[in-house]
């Protein structure tokens, strides 16, 4: 269920929502919006749930893997491994050119080097109240196409094993220039991705300890910007929610 600062303004899903536990969740091929109701959620589990709707401003897709319980150190550590991904993509400046899949390599590269991988593209294109998955851009192994100011990109990288379970987290960024930036030496723009998505996620599933200082960095600006954004819309308990997650950091 969606809540917005109009309800209204909701027409419909974007997507068949995909909800998943750890027993069902096997490849990425298998996650299905089926998921049996008689699966009962044990302690410790992991529930991912992807996302999406059409509403008059736009088209929104988005994932959140959550614990529910105390998470293992085993969850903990590939949860932060694949927010590391989603992180460096988020936080990357990148010269006007750049194609989706240098990005996609980014993203895979702390799993890489943990010998670890996921079986589908980092990210796919979004149109504005129309397709979810509209190209050309994306980002992907065969992601070619040139990423340019004004276009919408869903950064979701993962970890799926097959009898364990997996892992997504999917924001939806929009391409912007970078005027910030030093003048690039062939005179290209700089450009850099801005949240559109504003979730905080599961913080017993981040392990600190294994985020750079730059991406820890990244992570409270982030929280800063969900609460400046979202809690002026919330009132009761889901303000009070909000600003514990928000502030756990």
């Amino acid at each position: 269920m969606m809540r917005v600062k109009n309800e209204a303004e909701f027409l419909y899903d974007a997507v068949e929502s995909i909800i998943d536990c750890v027993e069902e969740v096997v490849l990425v091929d298998n996650l299905s919006s089926d998921a049996s109701p008689d699966v009962i959620l044990d302690e410790s589990e992991l529930f991912l749930v992807d996302s999406g709707a059409q509403v008059l401003g736009g088209t929104t897709d988005d994932t959140r893997t959550v614990s529910t319980g105390a998470p293992t150190e085993r969850q903990r550590r590939l949860f932060t491994l694949v927010l590391r991904g989603h992180i460096r993509v988020a936080m990357q400046k990148f010269p006007e050119g750049t194609s989706g899949a240098a990005l996609d390599a980014l993203a895979r590269s702390v799993l890489w080097n943990a010998g670890l991988d996921f079986g589908h593209g980092t990210g796919h294109g979004v149109g504005a109240f129309l397709n979810v998955h509209e190209g050309p851009q994306r980002l992907s192994p065969g992601g070619d196409e040139p990423l340019r100011p004004g276009m919408i990109v869903s950064n979701e990288p993962g970890y799926y094993e097959e009898g364990w379970g997996g892992i997504r987290i999917e924001n939806l960024y929009v391409v912007l220039p970078d005027d910030d930036m030093p003048p690039h030496p062939s005179g290209k723009r700089w450009l850099r991705m801005d949240p559109l998505t504003l979730i905080p996620f599961d913080n017993r599933l981040i392990d600190l300890e294994r985020l750079s200082d730059d991406e820890q960095a990244w992570l409270r600006r982030y929280y800063e910007r969900v609460w400046d954004t979202v809690s002026p819309l919330l009132s009761g308990d889901d303000r009070d929610w909000l600003q514990q997650a928000c502030g756990a950091l």
